[in-house]
């Protein structure tokens, strides 16, 4: 086995910054910018309206063009209500694992690349490899726009993204899209005595929640017949609902979230259109009882798909690091639609599996560290003079 104490030196630094995203990653980001400066490397950060969190990105090597985007976020998931056998921010080996919040999303990516960082100087590199850190992924994907749009200004034009999230190291090209909702239901309140007085907004929420249900069967019996997702159609869900006050209290308020995790090819904005076509008429039906009734719906989140296309370079590239000739495609979503968006060629592949992530007793194995880690030195060693 290839000697992987620097990679996991490097894991444990990171795992023990708690970046869970209601906190603050600042943190982590002035442990990797002190590291870099002390190498030379020159970063940029980008950050959030009151600076509490930031992206920060780095150019290792020349700044021409041509270069590859190694992207990975530095929040994770919360611990709280998880049954963990150990410490999350304190990485723990045993029997050929590591474990610890964040160690397979998606900080040994991250870890990988920066242990890396002094062979990539060495390697008189003839294009840069360009380090792309976010915040507020596991949120919705909020922070990384600002910062992609400032390496598309500001950095001459990679050739190539890598999105490092885990996938065993599997060249994934496409996935889906996914957009929050937030609805806020507001009814009238009378004794449950007089329904015919009051509106009740757990009633009406539950009407929309119907439409959804039932609109969410339709997509699937519309999948489009060559989606290769699992599963193959845009799904709909509601997961959170709170709403009333008590049995006998018609209930005045109600609240639901919501999901659509979109496969490419379906509008979003379409479907959402007949959500919204629907709460219309439940609220026209609802102030023809009392007219301070109201049904308002925040879209919180949208973070595109990442659509399979041809001569995708990235692809290409982690194709031929890996030694795979195929794709995939994954039902969750990353920061790799917003690199597309933003017209960069961009494909996943990362060590780790999906199904340890957000999990208790998170892990990643040693197996999957060796495996990402001479995946990097490859790309190094493609990118040498």
């Amino acid at each position: 086995m290839t000697d992987i104490s620097p990679q996991i030196d490097w894991l444990a630094r990171l795992v023990a910054h708690d970046t869970t995203s209601s906190k603050s990653n600042l943190c982590l980001v002035e442990d990797v910018e002190a590291y870099l400066h002390g190498l030379g490397v020159t970063t940029k950060r980008v950050a959030n309206e009151d600076g509490s969190k930031t992206n920060l990105y780095a150019v290792v090597g020349p700044a021409v063009e041509g270069g590859v985007v190694l992207s990975g976020h530095t929040d994770v998931v919360p611990v709280a209500g998880q049954d963990w056998l150990t410490d999350p921010f304190v990485l723990t080996e045993k029997d050929g694992r590591l474990y610890g919040r964040g160690t397979c999303d998606m900080k040994a990516f991250s870890a990988i690349g920066l242990s890396l960082v002094p062979e990539m100087l060495a390697a008189n590199l003839t294009h840069p490899l360009i380090f792309a850190l976010s915040y507020d992924e596991e949120v919705g994907c909020l922070g990384a726009p600002d910062m992609i749009d400032e390496i598309a200004r500001e950095v001459p034009a990679p050739s190539a993204v890598i999105v490092g999230e885990p996938t065993m190291m599997k060249v994934i090209d496409g996935h889906k899209g996914i957009s929050s909702f937030r609805t806020q239901v507001t009814g009238y309140t009378t004794h449950s005595s007089q329904a015919n007085r009051g509106v009740s907004a757990v009633m009406m929420a539950a009407r929309i929640i119907s439409f959804i249900e039932g609109l969410s069967r339709e997509l699937e019996e519309n999948a489009p017949p060559a989606s290769t997702f699992d599963p193959p159609h845009t799904t709909m869900t509601v997961n959170v609902v709170q709403g009333g006050t008590q049995l006998n209290i018609m209930a005045g308020a109600c609240s639901f979230d919501w999901d659509m995790r979109s496969v490419p090819g379906d509008d979003v904005g379409e479907v959402f259109g007949r959500v919204q076509s629907f709460m219309t008429q439940v609220e026209t039906e609802m102030r023809a009882k009392h007219e301070s009734c109201a049904i308002t719906t925040d879209w919180m989140t949208r973070a595109p798909h990442l659509a399979p296309k041809p001569g995708n370079r990235a692809v290409e590239l982690a194709q031929a690091l890996t030694g795979q000739n195929h794709t995939e495609v994954v039902s969750y979503a990353t920061e790799g639609g917003q690199f597309q968006e933003a017209n960069f060629h961009t494909v996943i592949c990362g060590p780790g599996s999906i199904d340890q992530a957000h999990q208790p007793n998170e892990f990643i194995s040693l197996a999957q560290v060796e495996a990402g880690t001479a995946f990097m030195r490859r790309l190094i060693a493609r990118l040498r003079g």
